[in-house]
């Protein structure tokens, strides 16, 4: 008890020596393993209990049901979700030097809670925690990728400054539910990744609205539009609205996220219309961002 958690296994290379460890920020795609992913998504949020890992792990899955190749990592070191989400036990195999991600739907996930026990507690300082995120970018195989979402922990700390530092984020997503605390440190997330220069792909209200399933009353626990009222404040897109719904509960609680596991039923299909907005608004800022070539 107290005694902090060991640093996670270092893959070794082929030739046998480790990887140089990534102590000290890099510029933006440096790292090798990250060069063959067309886009890189962070799903933010400001605080945490908003539904982000959640929403993280249906929007991966969304992505993927339209076609694309898609990983998914999970960066909250202290609080991996990605096990529990997807009811993983298995440890990474390691090939060629990397760790091999778990798959589950057809997505290929990663999880600092792969490489330690659930209730083992890392009690790391913040340069330890930015090595760790170091590795799990580039000290896995990722292969060819159309999407990576990285899942990342609440708040603007290390890691968050971490990965704006080596990743060329292609755009990030906040969540927030709609009631004012949240909004506010959603705000703040906004804030940072205008820092950092990373776009912001737009804002999603979870928990936005309740049904409930023996009258089909509807509740606005949390208040209501919030999220589309500061998205339009900031100038940034709304993409939609998630309910508090007890199956999307029950089914992440059980490891078997909706999207992936029932996708024609109305709560999956929340998850996939935000995912093909994600998926348009990927796609439009490349062609906007590509050189355009005039035949004379």
């Amino acid at each position: 008890p107290g005694a902090a958690a060991p640093p996670p296994p270092r893959p070794q290379q082929a030739h046998g020596h480790s990887h140089a460890p990534a102590a000290a920020p890099q510029r933006k795609g440096f790292i090798p393993a990250l060069e063959k992913i067309r886009f890189i998504v962070a799903v933010a949020s400001g605080k945490g209990g908003v539904g982000k890992s959640t929403t993280s792990a249906n929007l991966a899955l969304g992505l993927a049901a339209q076609g694309w190749k898609v990983g998914l990592l999970d960066a909250d070191v202290y609080g991996p979700s990605m096990p529990r989400l997807f009811a993983f036990s298995e440890k990474p195999k390691i090939e060629e030097g990397k760790l091999v991600p778990l798959e589950a739907y057809g997505v290929k996930i990663m999880s600092m809670g792969f490489l330690v026990e659930e209730d083992t507690p890392l009690i790391w300082r913040g340069a330890m925690v930015s090595q760790a995120i170091s590795q799990l970018l580039g000290e896995v195989k990722w292969g060819e990728l159309d999407a990576l979402v990285i899942d990342m922990p609440p708040g603007t700390g290390d890691v968050q400054l971490t990965i704006a530092q080596q990743v060329p984020l292609s755009g990030a997503v906040i969540v927030s539910t709609p009631q004012d605390l949240a909004l506010i440190d959603a705000r703040r997330a906004v804030a940072m990744f205008e820092k950092v220069e990373a776009p912001i792909l737009g804002i999603i209200e979870n928990m936005s609205y309740f049904l409930c399933p023996h009258c089909g009353g509807r509740s606005e626990i949390f208040a209501h539009g919030g999220a589309r009222r500061d998205a339009e404040k900031l100038g940034v897109p709304f993409l939609g609205e998630a309910p508090l719904d007890i199956k999307i509960r029950e089914m992440s609680d059980s490891g078997r996220p909706v999207v992936g596991a029932e996708p024609e039923s109305p709560q999956a299909l929340v998850y996939l219309g935000l995912a093909a907005k994600v998926k348009t608004l990927l796609e439009t800022r490349k062609q906007r961002a590509a050189p355009q070539i005039v035949v004379a």
